[in-house]
């Protein structure tokens, strides 16, 4: 964490700012701390979040799990984006704990990123988990690289999604998830 916190005292002095100043002598560390805290996700594998928590189901009905918070970091300008996601399945002989949904969402959220890659990570990544007949990943996000540099808009919104298995091949299917989800 040194030689990120180092780093973090030249981009401050390079502002202009003087590091050595009251209110900026911890800023470098906790600056660190918290960006090592951001991208966490690089440091999670998909095995260790769902830790087992697949389990044998009958269900053959579609589950949808929505309003999902999620916060992540720009790759193109590392400031944050924040919304939800909105993440439906058609188990097909095995459903996945609750809490994984949100942890998987986390784990990709977690790194430096654009909202359409993570749409699909998070998609492919409970397929690859729940082997299911399908998945359907809406993510909806506010930008603040849009919103505070650039064009500084404040009021844009950005979705996305991704429409696997049953969710692409059936209207029906895709439109259930929709009006389940409120879209």
């Amino acid at each position: 964490m040194k030689a990120l916190s180092d780093l973090y005292s030249q981009v401050i002095t390079e502002l202009g700012e003087d590091v050595n100043r009251e209110g900026l002598l911890d800023t470098p560390q906790r600056a660190a701390k918290a960006m090592q805290f951001l991208t966490s996700g690089y440091e999670q594998s998909l095995e260790d979040i769902v830790n087992n928590a697949v389990f044998a189901s009958d269900n053959d009905e579609m589950v949808v799990i929505s309003d999902i918070e999620m916060y992540s970091m720009c790759e193109h300008h590392m400031l944050p984006f924040i919304g939800k996601v909105h993440i439906g399945y058609l188990p097909n002989g095995n459903v996945l704990g609750l809490s994984k949904f949100a942890r998987i969402t986390d784990m990709f959220a977690r790194r430096l990123q654009i909202q359409e890659n993570l749409t699909k990570q998070i998609a492919e990544a409970v397929q690859q988990v729940t082997g299911a007949r399908g998945v359907a990943v809406v993510v909806e996000a506010r930008h603040m690289c849009m919103m505070m540099r650039g064009v500084q808009k404040q009021n844009s919104s950005m979705s996305s999604s991704v429409m696997m298995g049953s969710f692409r091949e059936s209207q029906a299917t895709r439109s259930e998830f929709l009006r389940l989800i409120g879209k």
